[in-house]
């Protein structure tokens, strides 16, 4: 669990210290602005941001019986929050396997990868697909009920 959170807390850490730089010099406003960034992208690349992810074997179940498709992401990942902010609200309607939380979720990509942990992979009726366009991905989800 931790590790999902380096990136987000080396941010704020690296944001704190730019800022402080900045507010001795005297540019108080520079200091709030670049903080403001630096938090801004630690919340992008924090888990926060997706949608509560679950163990690869429950969603792989959960796959089976209603046909959505399982991603399997990290936090930090560009691609995987590319695909994430480009899905908007149906990225709800696909099951989320954070690949540093779940050993399970993580072999799972490295079968499907030659060994490589290359996400995002979408797996759609049991095929994984490797970083697929989002609009693919949007076209795989079944009409909602």
């Amino acid at each position: 669990m931790m590790r999902a959170w380096i990136l987000p807390m080396l941010l704020v850490l690296s944001g704190s210290v730019v800022a402080a730089g900045q507010l001795l010099k005297g540019s108080t406003g520079a200091a709030i602005a670049l903080l403001l960034v630096f938090l801004l992208l630690a919340g992008v690349n924090s888990p926060l941001i997706f949608p509560r992810s679950i163990g690869a074997v429950e969603a792989q179940r959960r796959s089976a019986v209603d046909g959505r498709p399982v991603v399997f992401w990290r936090p930090g990942c560009v691609y995987c929050l590319r695909l994430r902010i480009r899905l908007g609200r149906s990225a709800r309607r696909l099951h989320w396997v954070d690949i540093w939380r779940d050993a399970d979720g993580a072999a799972a990509v490295r079968a499907a990868n030659d060994g490589n942990e290359t996400v995002p992979t979408v797996v759609v009726a049991g095929r994984p697909h490797v970083n697929p366009d989002p609009a693919w991905v949007r076209e795989q989800l079944s009409p909602p009920a």
